[in-house]
């Protein structure tokens, strides 16, 4: 029990961290160097593809790819093929939001229940469209991550899930804490839909990404689109393609817009652009300041850095992981897409993602980090199963000494490991995804191979513990008959 908690512990300490059609120049020597760290990094992500876009004060300076669109295909990732961006996409929702407020149909200090009838009357109702574009609501980060997957309500997906969430009471007081959920961006996106009178994907279609010019990308909506590339998970050490190739139409206003590199970089360069276009320029500015005092370090849509003079947001659904960031004041920025979501110590794409998005802006390199710790949390999460199994095998070959257990110190130590492995599956089980903020579920969706060792843990431990109660009390039993002679 004590060495399943230092391994659990650990792991949390360990994760717990202009407009228009634009012409794509080839790479320069910004591209070059990019091309000779990806050649260095990507090996040890492991990804299958990449695609990157860098933005200069003129426009894109760069942009590349490398490897493929699936495992064991010969059809090449190119900046234009599309990715799902994960959360990059709750900075296109916010856009969409600041459109209607500038067009004088939402107010961004009114409550969501102005807009939302499902709101009234409810304790969810008295956030402000502005607490949640800026993770103010209370909503909380397990909240938002229920779900990955849609459900049978078809076009109505989002609003079946608002609905929900409108019953549901915030994990804290509006505007207290900032604490970021994909929540609010779903009840954003519904706002989207009630005041425009539009769905969602229609709305950002014709309003930004038609009007920006991002010909290789559109909204989920609940089909597979065999232009995307394919994402892929980890597994035990390697990655295998997602099966279920499903855009997911519920979870799009905060992770499911579905773009390009090139076209990402469009969009960054109209976000730092200083012009009155999809959004005046105060608007944007706006979005790219901190929200207030209750999020310092985030904006409308964005994750603010004042050290760096940088705004940024990272992305991360099933099999599919991003980072846009923007230097505003230098108009300069970089998006790295990858279509390999990370594992817990094996096969991680932040230092790639990272490395690539400090060359390209100039910036100093990341320090290297080799993840052993978090390789050897997850070589002793994968072995566990396998002791729990092997000390069942020992139980049997040791009965006779079980059954010998006797008075209360043998009693307590027959009970006390089924107590232990009982509190251990509670902790595996319900208490790490609480801390981490998402059910269980959902965390096989992202790294399925964690999944399995997390459920073959708490499993596998209780049926020792069991098995080993059984071996010593049913022997002990029969051993008690009288013989016959």
């Amino acid at each position: 029990m004590r060495r399943l908690l230092a391994i659990v512990l650990l792991g949390l300490g360990l994760a717990v961290a202009g407009l228009g059609f634009l012409a794509v120049p080839a790479a320069d020597a910004s591209g070059g160097a990019l091309e000779d760290l990806i050649d260095r990094e990507l090996p040890a992500s492991g990804v299958p593809g990449l695609a990157y876009a860098v933005v200069g004060e003129g426009g894109i300076s760069a942009v590349g790819s490398r490897g493929v669109v699936e495992i064991g295909s010969a059809e090449q990732v190119t900046p234009d093929t599309p990715f799902v961006i994960g959360s990059i996409s709750k900075s296109f929702t916010a856009l969409a939001v600041m459109q209607l407020v500038e067009a004088g149909v939402v107010e961004l200090d009114a409550g969501i229940s102005r807009y939302l009838d499902g709101f009234a009357g409810r304790p969810a109702g008295a956030a402000t469209v502005r607490q949640l574009l800026s993770h103010t609501s209370g909503f909380s980060t397990f909240q938002g991550n229920s779900s990955h997957t849609d459900g049978d309500a078809g076009t109505d997906e989002l609003a079946h899930r608002v609905d929900l969430l409108a019953g549901e009471a915030p994990a804290h007081p509006a505007g207290e804490r900032w604490e970021y959920s994909n929540a609010n961006y779903l009840i954003l996106g519904r706002l989207i839909e009630v005041v425009s009178g539009e769905d969602y994907q229609a709305y950002l279609t014709e309003h930004v990404l038609e009007p920006i010019g991002m010909p290789h990308s559109f909204v989920s909506d609940g089909e597979v689109h065999a232009s995307m590339a394919t994402g892929h998970t980890p597994w035990f050490g390697s990655r295998r393609p997602v099966t279920d190739r499903r855009t997911s139409r519920g979870m799009a206003p905060a992770g499911g817009v579905v773009a390009s590199a090139a076209d990402v970089g469009r969009y960054l360069q109209v976000m730092m652009n200083g012009t009155d276009d999809v959004l005046s320029a105060e608007g944007k500015a706006a979005m790219m300041r901190s929200a207030g005092d209750a999020a310092p370090f985030y904006g409308l849509g964005w994750f603010i850095d004042s050290t760096m003079g940088s705004v940024w947001h990272s992305g991360s659904t099933p099999g599919f992981e991003s980072l846009a960031t923007m230097i505003p004041a230098d108009h300069k920025a970089v998006v790295v897409l990858v279509n390999g979501g990370s594992g817990v110590g094996f096969g991680e794409t932040a230092q790639l993602r990272d490395a690539v998005t400090a060359t390209a802006l100039g910036l100093d390199d990341p320090a290297a980090d080799a993840g052993w710790a978090r390789k050897a949390l997850f070589i002793a999460l994968v072995l566990l199963p396998v002791g729990y199994l092997l000390s069942i095998a020992w139980a049997w070959l040791r009965r006779a000494r079980l059954r010998a257990k006797t008075g209360p110190f043998g009693v307590f130590s027959l009970w006390f490991p089924l107590i232990t492995t009982l509190v251990a599956a509670w902790v595996v089980l319900g208490l790490v995804p609480g801390l981490l903020g998402s059910p269980l579920h959902t965390i096989a969706l992202f790294q399925p191979d964690l999944g399995v060792v997390l459920i073959a843990t708490a499993i596998t431990g209780v049926l020792w513990a069991s098995l080993r109660l059984g071996i010593a009390y049913t022997g002990r039993s029969s051993a008690a008959r009288p013989r016959r002679s």
